[in-house]
């Protein structure tokens, strides 16, 4: 596997090898060791499933608040997102700013997303699949979102505004100037 830090500290694309031959492919997706030896020491809980028919679905982008923060190992099982991580630690040198990449089943790629980001994804596919593995439960009460479009952060969304496939609830949420967040860098 490998680990390629991004801008954001922390955030890390990872490339798992692939051994292929006439059958197919193998590749392992996840080794302890070398994930805590390359990132560090976060313990995996629960793993998540989405599966969105339409290209141009975005969900997100998400977070959990302290004491339930959720770090988040992103992949792609089918199809292909662009997926995004937004650092919204207060007092971080690069809160507010983000990284994206795109996943595919095809490239195998995977983003780490820790504690402290707000994440989120556009399909680029139709019947597109993210798998993501996550370091506490999911919580109501800690569950929160950063407005998916927010010019103050300009992520260049691979869909139009009007476009979107959008819940209500990712339609609503607070902009960057708004959010309220308790991750202090």
């Amino acid at each position: 596997m490998q680990f390629e830090a991004t801008k954001l500290p922390g955030v890390f694309l990872i490339t798992p090898k692939r051994f292929g031959d006439q059958r197919g492919y193998f590749m392992e997706t996840f080794r302890l060791s070398l994930f805590e030896s390359e990132v560090g020491s976060f313990p995996f809980v629960q793993d998540n499933k989405s599966f969105s028919a339409e290209v141009g679905t975005v969900r997100g982008l998400h977070f959990q608040l302290n004491p339930r923060a959720q770090g988040k190992l992103v992949s792609c099982a089918a199809g292909a997102l662009l997926d995004v991580a937004v650092d919204i630690r207060k007092g971080s040198p690069t809160y507010g700013q983000f990284v994206t990449a795109e996943l595919t089943a095809e490239n195998g790629c995977q983003l780490w997303v820790p504690p402290g980001f707000a994440h989120g994804f556009c399909t680029l596919q139709p019947d597109t699949v993210i798998s993501y593995k996550v370091t506490d439960y999911y919580s109501p009460d800690h569950d929160r979102g950063l407005l998916w479009n927010d010019p103050a952060i300009g992520i260049d969304w691979p869909v139009d505004a009007d476009k979107a496939i959008l819940s209500d609830k990712d339609r609503k949420q607070p902009t960057l100037s708004e959010l309220e967040t308790n991750f202090v860098y």
